[in-house]
């Protein structure tokens, strides 16, 4: 779900699903890796770091999708989908919808290692893939991909609010403090401090009406979360008054903008 173009090219995999990464690749994600693995010490939610154990991701080479793959359908009946660097909305939700995970199987340049706006293969593999592990996770994208086919234009813009304050940068709440299981938090390094530790942001209790009317820009550290305080509130949340919720977020109007506007997209 992206709105911009890439500047990158997937690579296509073999016939058994493996992809040839030159040196330079590895070295990036192995930067990228062990960097990660330290900042999230203490900041990532405990079903993320189980997720990261059962992966075995390797801290050395980019992890190839047929070995994810395996794990993730043992686990909770999740595939990984190759796809471009970006694909539609509609195929994003297909894919979702079936119980696959679409990775883009890129990864950053050295010169765009602290950010990059659309998701490389470190966001997905280290940011997303943990938690598909998760029942309660994976549940809730399934869900989300199977009601986001059933919506309009116009809802949709709405259920994109929806991920991107739960599966991208979503908190949740837990007997040893505040966590943080978003991907987008996850593979941020600045971000994974600034979630849990600044107290910039706002931290907002979990209600899909008020999410439903909250905006965002990608471009920036963000101003606002929602706390959660459990994964399986995400899937409940995901009950026949959706969509009734969201004409009532129509109705009522968004709410006021938290950070600069300039000229950035807001969404």
């Amino acid at each position: 779900m992206s709105p911009f173009e890439s500047n990158y090219i997937s690579k296509t995999p073999d016939a058994n699903g493996y992809i040839n990464y030159i040196d330079e690749e590895h070295s990036v994600w192995s930067e990228l890796y062990t960097r990660q693995i330290k900042i999230i010490e203490n900041r990532a939610y405990q079903d993320y770091i189980d997720g990261l154990t059962k992966l075995k991701l390797n801290p050395e080479q980019i992890p190839q999708l047929p070995d994810i793959d395996i794990i993730l359908k043992q686990h909770t009946g999740w595939s990984i989908q190759a796809v471009p660097a970006l694909i539609s909305n509609q195929k994003f939700y297909q894919l979702l919808s079936e119980k696959k995970f679409p990775v883009a199987t890129f990864i950053r340049r050295r010169e765009e290692l602290d950010y990059l706006q659309e998701p490389d293969i470190f966001h997905e593999f280290f940011g997303h893939c943990p938690l598909i592990t998760s029942q309660p996770y994976a549940d809730f994208m399934e869900k989300y991909g199977k009601l986001a086919l059933q919506a309009s234009d116009k809802q949709l813009a709405k259920l994109a609010r929806l991920y991107w304050f739960t599966i991208e940068f979503g908190l949740i709440s837990t007997d040893t403090g505040l966590r943080t299981y978003g991907g987008g938090i996850l593979s941020s390094k600045q971000e994974t401090v600034y979630c849990i530790d600044s107290d910039i942001p706002e931290r907002r209790k979990f209600c899909p009406l008020t999410i439903f009317r909250t905006p965002y820009r990608i471009d920036i550290l963000q101003t606002v979360y929602y706390v959660i305080d459990s994964l399986e509130q995400l899937f409940q949340s995901l009950d026949e008054n959706i969509f009734d919720l969201i004409e009532q977020s129509n109705q009522l109007g968004d709410l006021p903008k938290t950070f600069p506007i300039g000229n950035a997209d807001i969404y």
